[in-house]
This record gives C-alpha cells, sequence and structure tokens, in this order.
C-alpha cells in the first residue's frame, strides 16, 4: 500500500525545488487504504509505509503487509499555501494531528530516511544485534560483569539468558540494554 502520486505541476528544469513538508494525517481504524486512495484523488502525495508480517490463519502461514503505523499516512503539502485543510473532509480521514491550529510538519528527511528501507514496497525490519546461543556479559546491576547465554529473545526490549552460577544454570529475563556483545581478547 506504499503509494506515492507526483504532484500535478512539475517545475521547470533548472529550478531549485523548496523541501516538501509532511503532514501526518489519522485515519480511521483499519482505513489507511482507503483514506490513501482518496487522498491521492485530490492530487496529493501520499505515503503509507507497509511492513511484511507473518500470520497464522487457518493452520497456515501467510506474509501480509501491514502499515507500520497503524492509523496513520503521511501527505506532502506545499509549505506556502493552506493547502491542507480539504484532508479533514476526506473519507476515511479522522484528522490531521496539528499544533494549535497549524499542522504538524514532518521533514522530506523522515519521508527519505523510510523510503531508503523499503524493498518490494515493504520496510525492512533491520537484523537482530543478538542471537539465540550467543555469549553476551552482562553489564550493571547483580550481574554486572558475568558471562551469559542468550536462551529466548522475548520482544524489543528484553532477553532471556542463561547464567552459569554456583555450579548451576539459572535463566533470567534481563533488559536488551544490560547486555553487551561479548568481546574475546
Amino acid at each position: 500500500m506504499s503509494i506515492c502520486f507526483p504532484e500535478a505541476a512539475l517545475a521547470t528544469v533548472g529550478a531549485i525545488l523548496p523541501p516538501k513538508l509532511w503532514v501526518v494525517v489519522n485515519t480511521q481504524a483499519q482505513r489507511e487504504r482507503l483514506a490513501t486512495e482518496q487522498i491521492a484523488n485530490q492530487g496529493f502525495e501520499v505515503y503509507c509505509p507497509l511492513f511484511k508480517r507473518r500470520i497464522k490463519h487457518a493452520r497456515r502461514f501467510e506474509d501480509v503487509l501491514r502499515p507500520l503505523f497503524p492509523g496513520y499516512v503521511f501527505v506532502a503539502v506545499d509549505p506556502s499555501r493552506e493547502q491542507w485543510r480539504p484532508l479533514m473532509s476526506t473519507v476515511g480521514v479522522r484528522s490531521v494531528l496539528r499544533n494549535g491550529e497549524r499542522p504538524s510538519t514532518l521533514d522530506e528527511r523522515f519521508i527519505e530516511a523510510l523510503r531508503a528501507r523499503e524493498i518490494a514496497g515493504a520496510i525492512i525490519k533491520p537484523s537482530e544485534p543478538y542471537k539465540v546461543g550467543e555469549q553476551v556479559k552482562l553489564s550493571g546491576g547483580v550481574f554486572d560483569g558475568l558471562i551469559a547465554e542468550i536462551v529466548r529473545l522475548d520482544d524489543a526490549k528484553r532477553l532471556t539468558v542463561m547464567l552459569s552460577l554456583l555450579s548451576g544454570q539459572v535463566r533470567t529475563s534481563v533488559p536488551r540494554e544490560a547486555v553487551a556483545p561479548l568481546v574475546l581478547r
């Protein structure tokens, strides 16, 4: 659903274009595709970054594209004109994120950075810094300086590690910030 539409008017050759500003549009629940299509029909450049998610349905696994920011799409606007108001009455749009009466804007570099991570229309998740079975050194807290083995990658914030303590194995969950790759000397 990563849709980009060219602007209606092209700049003359050699003209320097001002940087685009992007507004964040809040869509109705699970209506990103509808809102994107409707906004694009009005001549705006719309961007809805997607990522691949593996889901299980009827005992089958399937890769589907889902919005990276559920409920939000980005729309390029001309900073010199008040052209964002028609977005408020667009089918599928709940609101435009604003700071007072003016829309909150994002720099074009943010959108370019997202687009740079896209492959085949989907944002690619960065590789995990740690792997199951990897030896790490714990830092901070009561286990400071101990060596542990990663046994499970819980979520974005925690790891389950196995420690060798008192001639036995102890499994514990630690924050990702509390581990560092083991550097052998």
